[in-house]
């Protein structure tokens, strides 16, 4: 069994750029390298807004020369880290399911800790987007800027999967002790040591699942 080797912030630049450029299947492309970049870092904030600033400053760099154009060019990217981000909450809804259905000892502290930083996923994410619209080139900045002002007035796709993940868990959890209230609980970017193994093993699943999945269909295709 070979070691995942975590690619650098430059390597998964450049293949966010390329991908981009290319213009072919933008969205499904730019999701399974978020997905890759994710499974094989440590699963916390820190490295997911790694990953996303990294994929962003590629997509920045690729789109104007993309040949589907500009704009579709980053809206598909866009959506293709919203996709990734998505099973990253996924994974860590199903970690926390893991956790509290073994009792596995996981302390009330630990899991309001991994529940806060699982809701601010989307705001990372969208916040990342942002600042590197800020360093890109005078045709990419607008552009960028758009798709993060629509990202924080409609929501993402990310952001809905927390939203249901909550309401999910608050009911699992009505008959307990626990009470998902999140208020006072200060993150200093890091989930939990067990939760975040945890959780990144699920993604890690769950992104070969899908490739092995993507894999199949276009063979048969």
């Amino acid at each position: 069994m070979t070691e995942n080797r975590e690619p650098s912030g430059d390597t998964i630049t450049q293949a966010a750029s390329k991908v981009v450029s290319e213009g072919d299947d933008v969205r499904r492309r730019v999701r399974e390298l978020t997905l890759e970049a994710l499974k094989n870092r440590r699963f916390d904030r820190d490295a997911i807004r790694e990953v996303v600033r990294a994929v962003s400053e590629g997509v920045s760099l690729g789109a104007p020369s993309s040949r589907v154009g500009l704009r579709q060019a980053l809206a598909e990217a866009f959506r293709g880290m919203d996709q990734a981000l998505t099973k990253s909450v996924e994974a860590g809804h199903e970690a926390i399911r893991q956790l509290v259905a073994t009792g596995r000892g996981i302390s009330e502290r630990e899991l309001k800790q991994a529940l806060a930083g699982l809701e601010k996923i989307e705001e990372d994410f969208v916040a990342t987007v942002s600042q590197v619209a800020e360093s890109a080139s005078e045709r990419v900045r607008p552009e960028m800027r758009e798709l993060a002002a629509q990202a924080t007035r409609a929501g993402t796709q990310t952001g809905r999967q927390t939203a249901a993940m909550m309401t999910e868990l608050a009911r699992r959890m009505a008959s307990s002790s626990i009470e998902i209230t999140l208020s006072g609980i200060e993150l200093a970017g890091e989930f939990g040591v067990r939760f975040a193994q945890l959780a990144g093993g699920v993604l890690a699943g769950m992104a070969d699942a899908l490739d092995k999945s993507e894999g199949g269909t276009k063979k048969s295709s």
